[in-house]
């Protein structure tokens, strides 16, 4: 199996957004589901997640509330908001634009220029 790939710069609140409009998670249930939808090729760091929910709820675009995790312990878990549905919508779709464009400047070869 190939290592995990780093995270882009300016991605991890997108697939943060993405993790949470399937169910919600808590912190550690975001870092599993992200391995999960990327076929264990993205690995997030605690260090770089938490201050990143912080940041998206303080924006307003995940709803936090606690409760108790499948291991019996307090946790804080999170579901997206309007602003949050709306952002990852946007999001998504610019992103399906760069990796559109890029593998098109990727496939370009010599004989195709003129």
């Amino acid at each position: 199996m190939e290592p995990p790939i780093p995270v882009l710069p300016g991605t991890l609140d997108l697939l943060i957004l993405k993790a949470v409009s399937l169910s919600q998670e808590h912190g550690y249930g975001i870092l599993l589901r992200i391995e999960q939808i990327s076929g264990g090729a993205l690995s997030i760091e605690q260090g770089a997640l938490y201050p990143a929910l912080h940041r998206l709820e303080h924006q307003g675009l995940l709803a936090g509330e606690w409760g108790v995790s499948e291991n019996n312990r307090k946790a804080r878990f999170y579901s997206l908001t309007p602003s949050g549905r709306k952002r990852l919508k946007d999001d998504s779709a610019g992103w399906e634009r760069i990796v559109t464009a890029m593998s098109a400047a990727l496939r370009a070869t010599a004989e195709g220029i003129e």
